[in-house]
């Protein structure tokens, strides 16, 4: 939830038992899921009328966000591998004791 771990998640119980004490954290906590679905449908609604309305051109909208979302996951070294040494992305590792193979050309 959020990117919390469970430890954190923890801690700000705890810290709401303080601040809020016994008798209100069970209501706080209540209105804060209460408000975090109704958020939640009101960005569903907005996507829903937004492609409604525009129609095919919401697609093209949305293929810029896709593709940054696409270079969050980037990475340099399997990139590598797949483009330019046409290798397959899961690679073995090193039995003890092997070297690891050297390209003179590189070195």
């Amino acid at each position: 939830m959020f990117g919390l771990s469970i430890e954190h998640l923890l801690i700000l119980l705890v810290v709401g038992l303080f601040v809020l004490g016994p008798e209100r954290l069970p209501e706080s906590a209540r209105w804060l899921a209460q408000t975090l679905h109704k958020v939640r449908s009101f960005a569903a609604g907005a996507q829903e009328q937004l492609k409604s309305e525009l129609g095919p051109e919401f697609e093209q909208l949305r293929k810029p966000l896709q593709d940054l979302q696409a270079i969050r996951g980037f990475d340099p070294q399997r990139t590598l591998r797949r483009y330019l040494l046409d290798e397959p992305t899961a690679t073995t590792p090193l039995r003890p004791g092997e070297r690891p193979p050297i390209d003179p050309d590189a070195t």
